[in-house]
């Protein structure tokens, strides 16, 4: 902007008569500019807005340094409450330079056609406390998108800002930080959304339900993500640099940087369009319903813990020279999805935390009528992977409206370098293959399985881009502005969502029985002890730039610590707990189902090839392995790989008398026993779950604790803890 338009601006603000905002329910019925007192704070007491606008063609401009605060510094995100501002039935609406903080959902504005919002700024509003942890995922913390039609997006997660019911709408220069949502779009259409950054977000950073017609165009949303640790679990738990559900069609989304989210783009059908709502409408047409004639062009959707782009049960969509670089399971999943264009793209080193076969560049289930032309794939787990097999869907109202045959799918003119496998085909799908360059040069070119039919037809459908230019709005180039983050290396969580790389961080990166060492972030970052408990607990040093604190507990048994840091100038507080003891470990495959036949299970631990190891603490992460990966058994031999394995850990521990707690997260059953008696009994196939149960001594005691734990297969994790009851 120059130097003159931003002085007539300003003098445009001057002359709009003022507002001092100072109380709860301020009604706002012309244009003004609203300034608020340095340090105010102004709770919504009745849950209904602070600041509300009425009437049309109003212009309402925000004075340079007032922060519209709903709750005190310091107060818990998750504990926020109640909505900044409140429009509604507001034409041509003009909104400049709001900032809130402190609010579940920070502008609330329905019925605004022609609203044009620019400038704001988003930080500390509403987010949910996670409870999934480096080591384990915590299943509570998935998000439910699929249903809004009664807000209840809004109503449970919140948001920055909240749009709904309205047409020709522009919001640009958003900035939205440590909170769980964006932008969300309900039943928006026509309109434009540019220029915005809303990153290292716990939940979305755009989200749009039954919206059309909308251009999305040079926005960052970066790091909107949950349910990840790197190298232990990928999940993402629905979180997503974009979302759209329930058929939200003709929106064109170009320029986009959309990195490290749980998913980049997360798209579904709706469950109104699969005939899965509970109040379908009687006369509803299920036949091409779904989030269809997308528009996608040169965005990036890299480095996802599950898909770069997920669009399922969805017709005509286009994704012209998109990035997908690095996403754990797959560049795009598109199951169900027909008349696709995937063209012009780049996709490299794709799937290698897929699940199953579901990994690589491409993924279709039921591929029916897609295109993948002209695209590049490099060191893929799989570049193209189509399939069709036996599903209870096609009894389903969408299934039964719908042509499922796999069939008119084309691969032409693609690039394939160092993939493991090229082509994967399973089931009853057809696939037309001409001019794709490498496949002779990949170690397996195509993989044919069950009835899958291939032919190479002398001539087909050039590969080459459509002629037409897709509307592009925007003058920030968010593509590759944050290069220095690549990498789900760099998805760091913390229990209030992703690190955004800036603002000071203690975390836990190395843990033994009797030592915890915290890194201080960034790199450079001067920290101090300020108090500890027990006192003189901690260290704190430096080495290459990096700094450190060290925790060591000072000889066995159970031990608890809480130090309090000055970190860069922010006081940080470092809290843990360490079970210092000597577990002797015994490690086996399982012979049978230990459910079923436990004395056999057990008696399999006492084989004379069992491995036994000894160690300091039992955290053990098996994630989607089992002992023979862990670290700590890099130079032991003989151990069990992943699924149908047992771990049976033993050790004697001097306690005080009282009331104690021991806690598991385990992935499948666990049994534990204190003096021979059941403690914790969770003998069953589970998800990683937290067990409790307590006991209490009389007198100061040396117990032995006995720890029964099996795994039937796929993800696994052994954790146990001891605390005293106060």
């Amino acid at each position: 902007m120059s130097l003159a338009i931003a002085l007539a601006l300003s003098c445009a603000a001057q002359q709009l008569p003022e507002v001092i905002l100072r109380e709860d329910d301020t009604r706002i019925t012309q244009s003004c500019r609203i300034t608020i007192p340095p340090g105010q704070v102004i709770s919504d007491a009745d849950g209904d807005g602070v600041l509300h606008i009425e009437g049309d063609h109003l212009k309402i401009v925000f004075s340079p340094g007032s922060v519209l605060r709903g709750a005190p510094a310091g107060t818990p995100e998750d504990q926020l409450k109640g909505i900044g501002v409140r429009a509604d039935h507001c034409r041509d609406l003009v909104i400049e330079g709001l900032h809130v903080e402190g609010f579940h959902c920070g502008a609330y504005l329905t019925h605004v056609d022609g609203l044009r919002l620019q400038g704001a700024e988003f930080q500390r509003n509403f987010r949910q406390r996670l409870k999934s942890t480096p080591q384990a995922e915590d299943g509570s913390d998935w998000l439910w998108p699929h249903d809004n039609d009664e807000e209840q997006w809004r109503r449970n997660y919140g948001a920055a800002l909240y749009v709904a019911r309205s047409r020709d709408v522009e919001i640009s220069e958003v900035y939205v930080r440590e909170q769980q949502n964006g932008i969300i779009l309900d039943r928006v259409d026509h309109s434009r959304i540019y220029d915005n950054d809303c990153s290292f977000l716990s939940g979305w950073g755009l989200a749009m339900w039954r919206s059309n017609h909308n251009v999305i165009s040079r926005n960052a949303f970066d790091f909107c993500v949950r349910g990840y640790s790197h190298g232990v679990y990928n999940r993402g738990q629905d979180s997503a640099g974009i979302l759209m559900f329930e058929q939200c069609s003709n929106n064109t989304f170009i320029e986009n940087s959309a990195t490290h989210g749980g998913d980049g783009f997360f798209s579904f059908a709706g469950k109104e369009a699969l005939g899965e709502a509970a109040n379908m409408p009687h006369d509803f047409r299920h036949q091409r319903a779904g989030c269809n004639d997308n528009l996608f062009v040169g965005n990036d959707f890299s480095y996802a813990p599950a898909h770069g782009l997920e669009i399922t049960f969805s017709f005509g969509n286009r994704m012209l020279n998109n990035r997908f670089v690095g996403n754990a399971i797959c560049g795009i999943w598109g199951g169900f999805s027909q008349d696709t264009l995937i063209e012009g793209n780049y996709f490299e080193a794709n799937g290698d935390s897929g699940y199953g076969l579901e990994r690589g560049g491409v993924n279709i289930d039921r591929s029916r009528n897609n295109r993948v032309l002209g695209n590049e794939f490099v060191g893929n787990a799989c570049g193209v992977h189509f399939w069709s097999l036996p599903t209870g869907f096609l009894e389903k109202p969408w299934g039964q409206a719908n042509d499922l045959r796999a069939l008119g799918n084309q691969l032409a003119g693609n690039r394939f370098r160092g993939d493991q496998v090229a082509v994967h085909l399973r089931g009853e799908v057809g696939l037309e293959m001409w001019n794709n360059q490498g496949l002779p040069s990949v170690a397996e070119p195509l993989r044919i399985e069950g009835e899958a039919q291939v032919s190479w037809p002398r001539a087909g459908v050039s590969a080459e881009f459509p002629a037409f230019q897709p509307p592009v709005f925007g003058k920030k180039r968010p593509v590759g502005a944050r290069a220095g983050l690549a990498g789900r290396e760099n998805i760091i969580m913390t229990e209030w969502g992703p690190w955004d790389h800036r603002t000071p961080l203690v975390r836990l990166v190395e843990r033994d029985g009797d030592r915890h060492l915290y890194r201080i972030e960034p790199p450079g970052t001067v920290a101090r002890i300020l108090a500890a408990a027990p006192r003189g607990t901690g260290r704190v040093y430096g080495e290459a730039g990096s700094g450190y604190l060290e925790v060591r507990a000072p000889g066995p048994g159970q031990f608890r610590y809480s130090i309090d840091l000055d970190v860069g100038g922010a006081r940080r507080t470092v809290a843990g707990e360490m079970l210092v003891a000597d577990w002797e470990v015994r490690w086996f495959t399982s012979p049978v189902d230990p459910r079923e036949d436990l004395g056999t299970w057990r008696a399999a631990a006492d084989e004379d090839e069992v491995v036994v190891a000894q160690l300091s603490e039992l955290r053990l992460p098996y994630a989607m392995g089992g002992p023979a990966d862990l670290p700590q058994n890099a130079e032991r031999a003989g151990l069990p790989g992943s699924d149908a394995f047992g771990t049976i850990a033993t050790t004697r521990l001097p306690l005080e008398p009282g009331r104690w707690k021991l806690w598991t997260n385990s992935d499948d059953g666990i049994r534990v026993f204190v003096d021979g008696q059941a403690v914790i009994d969770n003998w069953t196939w589970h998800a990683p779950t937290r067990d409790e149960g307590t006991f209490e001594l009389d007198a100061a005691k040396t117990v032995e604790i006995r720890v029964e734990h099996f795994e039937l297969n796929g993800y696994a994790i052994l954790e146990l803890g001891l605390e005293p009851v106060r």
